[in-house]
């Protein structure tokens, strides 16, 4: 009998019998009774099992609140979202943690997770190994500006930072002194969205083209609404904000759509199946640059029907992709 099978032996003998004395129990699992204290105490802490002992009935039962109500203990696998969530934490946690710097802030919610994927330390490194998650095109982020960001984030403090911003000649140098107000992570990328006191406007930056990071003791930084945040930065396709947001319509050919259509590329995209098989797609973007790329990934399988200025960029893309060959 494996663990699982136990915890829901466990369960049935309670709930049937009311209380159930420690021998009936290792009597009927068959276990040491190491291994029955160990059962119970999992049971408790990390399944939210209402098991408590009686000391006047020598046994175990649900506790008093929840007598006539029925206590479950989850399935026997995660479903697809739950298990994503839970190895895209611990990818991510450790991922961060790659010089070691944020061990003593992650090491508790490691625990955590390696607590929910297994019982012990070698089952939950077991269950990592065997579903694998595949991260894309990923840059690093010096962890002492990560961490420099994320306390004077929760702190509200105002940062100054070197930041250089990136264009095809090596990008600008420039130092901002900015309020943080919340960190994005974004296709395997951490950005910061900031209020910058220097263009007194809020602005997104991308933590791996941070070269220094300072909070300025004492100072207090400027706090806006979360709605505000929305308004102004995730208008628009992709991770690029700020402007006023157009809208690109695109049509996929009957090839490309089934695959196309499952995807969210906007929360407010508009999108509808054309007599043909084709798909037609409207969503609002502010900078092309990131839509170009994924349109770009659907080179021949994909028109652009408006904005004009986004249909040239299109075209010429394609036209330097294609004398560089």
């Amino acid at each position: 009998m494996d663990r699982t099978e136990r915890f829901y032996k466990i369960e049935m003998l309670i709930r049937s019998r009311g209380c159930v004395s420690f021998a009936q129990l290792r009597e009927v699992l068959e276990v040491s009774p190491a291994t029955l204290k160990r059962d119970l105490q999992y049971l408790r802490e990390r399944m939210d099992a209402p098991i408590e002992y009686d000391a006047a009935e020598n046994g175990y039962r649900f506790g008093q609140q929840w007598r006539g109500q029925r206590h479950e203990l989850p399935g026997l696998w995660f479903s697809e979202k739950e298990l994503h969530a839970l190895l895209t934490m611990h990818q991510l946690l450790a991922g961060l943690d790659e010089d070691g710097l944020l061990n003593r802030h992650l090491q508790p919610m490691f625990d955590k997770l390696s607590g929910m994927l297994g019982s012990d330390e070698d089952e939950a490194r077991e269950i990592t190994r065997r579903v694998k998650l595949i991260s894309t095109a990923r840059r690093r982020v010096p962890s002492e500006h990560f961490e420099t960001v994320g306390s004077a984030l929760v702190k509200r403090q105002r940062l100054r930072l070197r930041y250089r911003k990136r264009g095809r000649d090596g990008g600008s140098l420039s130092e901002r002194e900015v309020s943080p107000q919340r960190l994005v992570h974004y296709r395997n990328t951490w950005y910061l969205d900031a209020w910058c006191h220097a263009s007194e406007g809020l602005r997104r930056f991308a933590l791996d083209a941070v070269e220094a990071a300072e909070a300025l003791q004492g100072s207090k930084a400027r706090s806006l609404p979360i709605k505000q945040l929305e308004g102004e930065l995730d208008q628009g396709y992709g991770i690029f904000a700020g402007g006023t947001p157009q809208w690109a319509v695109l049509e996929f050919a009957a090839a490309a759509a089934p695959w196309v259509a499952s995807e969210e590329w906007h929360p407010a995209q508009r999108s509808e199946w054309l007599e043909d098989g084709r798909w037609r797609l409207e969503l609002p973007f502010v900078d092309a640059t990131e839509l170009l790329m994924d349109l770009l990934r659907h080179a021949g399988q994909v028109r652009v029907l408006a904005p004009d200025s986004l249909t040239q960029a299109y075209a010429r893309r394609l036209r330097e992709a294609a004398d560089a060959l």
